[in-house]
């Protein structure tokens, strides 16, 4: 059985395969900001896409909704303005939620577009 360090390395894995499938270009995977970490940075046309992983082994706990509290869309916000900054990009910010389930050997795959607006 993968620790969950293991498990979310595999997570993140299938998140790049199933954005690069329908379309999106990766621009970053792990991007630190300080103490911070930015899981994958995309674009999808105009959009630079936030994109935060989360890989569970159960559905029990795999509501993308309750993933991301208002404090780690706070923390996604300002680290995203930190990139934007950074590396000096044009367009409007998307902030996406993945939930990645391995139960055994089913993976589902749960991408959330726009799933929250993140203020300062």
């Amino acid at each position: 059985m993968k620790n969950h360090i293991e498990l979310g390395k595999a997570g993140e894995e299938f998140a790049v395969a199933h954005l690069e499938k329908i379309g999106y270009h990766i621009l970053d995977r792990n991007w630190r900001w300080g103490r911070e970490e930015l899981d994958i940075v995309a674009r999808d046309g105009n959009f630079i896409v936030i994109v935060e992983v989360k890989t569970r082994r159960s559905d029990r706990f795999a509501d993308p909704g309750s993933c991301v509290n208002p404090k780690k869309q706070r923390i996604q916000a300002r680290a995203a303005q930190a990139y934007i900054r950074y590396k000096r990009l044009l367009g409007e910010i998307r902030f996406d939620v993945i939930v990645i389930v391995m139960k055994y050997s089913e993976i589902s795959v749960n991408h959330v577009r726009d799933a929250f607006y993140a203020t300062l």
